[in-house]
């Protein structure tokens, strides 16, 4: 394990939550725990069945209530999200401070970023809490400010999709 790692997946390829999940599954593997928080996607995974199965190993956790995608909601719900996205990282810096998993995952926090909801110096001051937690941090755009404090940036693009 790579304690205290901060891993961040950017780019606007295919994979990048994939990536993350791996890195969870992987951490349950050896008897870790990994808790995830998506944001922006809509229906997310947290309701899926299976993700239900994988608990207590690795917990999946969305607060938006939207069913679709965060630049497909209306403004008025868009602003009630904006609540929301700020109380799941208010729960993400709990999770940090009780030392509650070995990996946390921050599903799409960089779009959270970009729409400005958040900066990354508030993302920088929760990752400061991240003591021995092994931190992923996934979305479409890489700011240049997360250069100054991650360890390692994977930059995911698609060569080729076809759809069928």
């Amino acid at each position: 394990m790579e304690k205290g790692k901060i891993t961040v997946f950017a780019g606007d390829g295919r994979g990048k939550t994939a990536a993350a999940l791996g890195l969870a599954l992987d951490a349950a593997a050896d008897g870790r725990t990994a808790v995830i928080i998506q944001f922006l996607k809509g229906r997310g995974l947290a309701e899926s069945i299976f993700c239900k199965r994988m608990e207590p190993d690795i917990k999946i956790f969305r607060f938006e209530k939207s069913e679709v995608d965060y630049d497909s909601r209306p403004p008025e719900q868009k602003q009630d999200d904006v609540s929301s996205i700020r109380n799941s990282l208010g729960f993400a810096r709990k999770v940090l401070m009780t030392g509650e998993c070995d990996i946390l995952v921050l599903d799409e926090v960089l779009g959270v970023i970009d729409k400005g909801i958040i900066s990354v110096e508030e993302l920088h001051d929760l990752c400061k809490l991240r003591g021995d937690t092994q931190m992923v941090l996934t979305g479409r755009v890489l700011n240049g400010e997360l250069c100054t404090f991650v360890d390692e940036i994977s930059q995911i693009s698609t060569v080729r999709f076809k759809k069928y």
